[in-house]
């Protein structure tokens, strides 16, 4: 599978509506749009780059993509972390006692790709920097230390998010405000400042590397 882009569209509005161009006044420059998942990628490399906790995950390797929600609600999924292999990194493993592998992931050069990092548009777009950055280092977080597909497992039943999922938030809390703290440069998080609405106010049609959801391939029988 190789990644696709895609515009974000305006929940709840007619497909002639959501192609209409901004009025502009004369001599007016049109905005040009905005790449979502480029803007974000540049995001996340600062982030990994800043914060030790982090500095194992190579983007490169990282498919950052966009899914648009229904509805402009703040509430629901706002981002999520898709491992493309098994547990430990194998590529093959159990569902149900069966045995699968995960369909492949391929960027552009056809370089496979270890997890999709996705972003659901406009949801994510509609909550305060705060929390935007809280979900963007939540979701990195569940990268696998050994950076080999999987994602980090914890001890016990809640192998995703540890025993305590308070714990959990309260510990991405104080990273998002720590990579703050870093002084990063400005332009790399200020259109997190906006909703969608101003998204697009300001920059035009909003695009974005869309993925299906990779398929589970069955193996064949055990035995």
């Amino acid at each position: 599978m190789v990644l696709r882009k895609g515009a974000m569209k305006k929940p709840g509005r007619s497909s002639r509506t959501e192609s209409r161009e901004p009025r502009l006044a004369r001599g007016e420059t049109p905005p040009s749009g905005f790449d979502f998942s480029r803007h974000m990628r540049r995001l996340c490399v600062d982030m990994a780059r800043r914060l030790p906790e982090l500095q194992h995950i190579q983007m490169p390797k990282v498919a950052v993509a966009v899914a648009q929600t229904r509805h402009p609600v703040a509430h629901g999924l706002y981002a999520s972390l898709t491992p493309l292999r098994f547990e430990d990194g194998r590529r093959e493993g159990q569902v149900n006692g069966k045995p699968y592998g995960v369909e492949r992931v391929l960027d552009a050069r056809g370089e496979e790709l270890l997890y999709i990092l996705t972003f659901y548009l406009p949801r994510f777009m509609e909550v305060d920097l705060g929390e935007k950055l809280i979900t963007i280092v939540h979701e990195l977080w569940h990268v696998s230390p050994h950076f080999d597909g999987d994602i980090r497992r914890f001890s016990g039943r809640c192998y995703a998010h540890s025993s305590s999922q308070k714990d959990y938030d309260a510990e991405m809390q104080v990273m998002a405000k720590r990579w703050l703290a870093l002084d990063p440069p400005e332009h790399l998080y200020a259109f997190l400042r906006l909703n969608f609405a101003q998204l697009q106010s300001t920059f035009g049609r909003v695009t974005g590397t869309m993925i299906r959801r990779p398929r589970l391939i069955p193996l064949g029988k055990t035995g």
